[in-house]
């Protein structure tokens, strides 16, 4: 067994492979970036290499830099993670001549499959069924167009040497096709430098189930059973669950024997994943296979009671494959929910600043490699409150992964979890994913890749409006950190007044709604009055930043964060973020500047769809923006014509930069 590995990754993943190692007493080596010289990865390995810039360009996509640094440390194998370098064969290759192990396929195999259109070709071969569309070489866009008309619409556009969600469209009709062609190779050369694209048939209400495979250097290769990981947004992987709901031991013997043919068949060695779309009457087809570890591994180590990490450090360094197929058995169920930094009701665009607050629930009776049990969940993390969610990378926060003894308990387990769940300092999609546990399609199965979209209405309500409970909440923690924070009698919590009783009023604004909230001071607590809503609240135990309050006839525990004039609320599994407004800190400020379309976030402009002087309709797309590695339209927010365009393509902006300027 090697005695050090360097992990050629950062965040979660890292922290993921890093605690395996120390597990089975191997010494790992963190690369890092500049921007990450703080990052959990590097203080939980043993030792840490800056090798670049924040760009991953510029370090962790550096194989020659990675491999040198590799060689200094005398690190004898090299783990990829997922992501980066994981599914590049010159990667692997260089490892080899290096004579450091590449815990991962070999390179034959990497470059067998990471060609989507090639690995189809030998799927067909190997007699996989497949889903009808164009996988050859000719990229000309009349004669996509001409191959898609020939399929039938839907229309699925994939990056050929893609994943992740990244360069994937769905086009509607022939008329849409070369816009979506055009925007989907875009994305495709800057995320894996490779603007070749197939066209697929895309099946209505299809479910995206995938095989875990594992194989050997001595000729054994197994299949872990399958993973759910049917719902998504944007292409991307939201929650993922073990085993499939619905799924027959005939189906699932027969997906398991297909990926461990088409493992076999590129001769493939460690941890691998074949993805298959399946129809609702049961029927699959081969879609791709990832020649990697991946995101939502997990939740195959729970039911199977296994350590994937601790497999591919074993298979890599020569050994047989721990368990053999027939000892491989499922044992209950397991949820996995990606909490990402990122604003679910605009349209999931990511979210970068500082985690001022982050509380998590606390993980219990899981350990890698260990026995599940019916309470166990476990969160893998790369960040801790006070880390920053920059732009240069995935805005992955944590994955939270829950395990029952049936798939009804880990949704209440999972349901528990992201009640207790807390993040300032930027958006989440906690609040979102809470709605999606418990949502009629995903608690009842009613699985498909498109149940995001279907159930629009459920799944984005309309914000309710804060209680009075919550109100008083945000005021009581207010007035007890003034209480704190100085020594003005007039300020004190008695609120002592000659003749009369101290009254104030305070103003909090949530989304488009304004609260103005009376609070009358009393002896042993407060009156506070919200539109037509009264009542007498009192402090009962203030810590930090958590307190219970009694207000009526209840007692009401919460936290409370203060950041800067937002007072956010989390009480009864609810995360209320109230705007709190001093009047005097905002007197004589300025209305915005109408007419300013600004950058949400830090990006590059990938194209400019208007000119100066041209008229726009509300809606129209007006220019693109790629930031953390997805395209983002900016569009018309009504009618009117274009003043000024001031950015061109390639140029970078700075999150809040004006765009362009029109008027009405």
């Amino acid at each position: 067994m090697f005695t050090k590995i360097l992990i050629a990754n950062r965040g979660e993943i890292a922290c993921r492979v890093a605690a395996t190692a120390r597990r089975m007493g191997i010494k790992t080596v963190a690369v890092y970036s500049e921007a990450d010289a703080n990052a959990k990865h590097v203080a939980v390995c043993d030792e840490a290499v800056l090798i670049g810039p924040a760009a991953a360009k510029e370090s962790y996509l550096r194989a020659d830099k990675i491999i040198e640094v590799a060689l200094a440390t005398g690190a004898q194998a090299i783990h990829p993670g997922y992501g980066f370098l994981s599914e590049n064969s010159e990667f692997a290759e260089a490892c080899a001549k290096n004579g450091i192990a590449f815990i991962g396929p070999p390179a034959s195999a990497i470059e067998a499959m990471g060609s989507k259109s090639a690995a189809k070709s030998l799927m067909e071969k190997a007699h996989v069924p497949l889903v009808p569309g164009y996988h050859g070489d000719n990229q000309d866009a009349d004669f996509l167009q001409t191959e898609a008309d020939r399929i039938g619409y839907p229309v699925l556009l994939k990056a050929s040497a893609g994943g992740g969600g990244k360069g994937m469209r769905v086009v509607e009709k022939s008329a849409d096709f070369k816009d979506a062609l055009a925007s989907c190779k875009r994305e495709a050369i800057n995320s894996f430098g490779d603007d070749k694209v197939l066209a697929e048939k895309y099946l209505q209400r299809p479910r995206h189930i995938e095989i875990q495979v594992f194989a050997d250097t001595h000729g054994n290769c197994v299949y872990l059973f399958e993973r759910d990981c049917s719902v998504q947004r944007r292409h991307q992987k939201v929650l993922e669950e073990a085993p499939a709901p619905g799924m027959t031991a005939e189906r699932r013997a027969a997906m398991g024997e297909a990926a461990v043919a088409a493992a076999k068949a590129v001769g493939y060695v460690g941890a691998g994943t074949v993805e298959f779309i399946a129809n609702q009457d049961g029927s699959f087809y081969f879609m791709e296979m990832n020649t990697r570890l991946q995101v939502e591994h997990p939740v195959t180590e729970m039911i199977t009671g296994t350590d994937l990490v601790e497999w591919q450090l074993r298979v890599a360094a020569g050994e047989k494959l721990p368990l053999q197929q027939n000892e491989l058995k499922i044992h209950g169920h397991a949820i996995e929910a990606r909490v990402y930094a990122e604003n679910p009701e605009k349209g999931f665009l990511p979210s970068i600043g500082t985690l001022r607050h982050a509380r998590t629930p606390v993980a219990v009776n899981f350990e890698l490699g260990g026995t599940t049990d019916p309470a166990a969940f476990r969160i893998d993390s790369g960040v801790r409150e006070g880390d920053t969610i920059s732009p240069f990378y995935d805005p992955m926060i944590a994955k939270m992964i829950v395990w029952g003894k049936d798939r009804k308990e880990a949704l209440m387990h999972m349901s528990q979890a992201l009640a207790q769940y807390q993040i300032v300092g930027l958006h989440s999609n906690i609040a979102f994913l809470s709605r999606l546990v418990n949502s009629t399609a995903f608690s009842g199965a009613d699985l498909d890749t498109g149940l995001i979209e279907r159930n629009q209405a459920e799944l984005f309500p309309a914000p309710a409006a804060a209680s009075l409970t919550t109100l008083a909440l945000a005021v009581v923690s207010l007035l007890n950190s003034e209480k704190s924070a100085g020594t003005d009698p007039w300020q004190s919590s008695h609120g002592w007044r000659m003749n009369s009783l101290m009254q104030r009023s305070l103003q909090f604004t949530e989304e488009e709604q304004t609260h103005d909230v009376q609070v009358t001071y009393l002896a042993d607590g407060w009156q506070v009055q919200a539109g037509e809503s009264t009542a007498q609240v009192r402090l009962a135990l203030a810590h930090e930043n958590d307190i219970v309050i009694k207000i009526a006839d209840q007692t009401v525990a919460a936290t409370v964060v203060r950041d800067g004039e937002h007072v956010h609320v989390f009480s009864q599994g609810r995360h209320t973020d109230l705007h709190y407004i001093d009047a005097l800190a905002h007197a004589g400020e300025a209305e915005a500047e109408a007419g300013r379309l600004t950058a949400p976030m830090p990006g590059k402009i990938v194209a400019v769809l208007v000119n100066k002087a041209q008229e726009v309709k509300k809606g129209d797309a007006l220019l693109i923006m790629e930031a953390m590695k997805m395209e983002h339209t900016i569009s018309a927010p009504h009618d009117g014509v274009i003043d000024e365009v001031l950015y061109a393509i390639g140029d970078q902006v700075t999150e809040g930069a004006q765009l362009l300027a029109f008027q009405q």
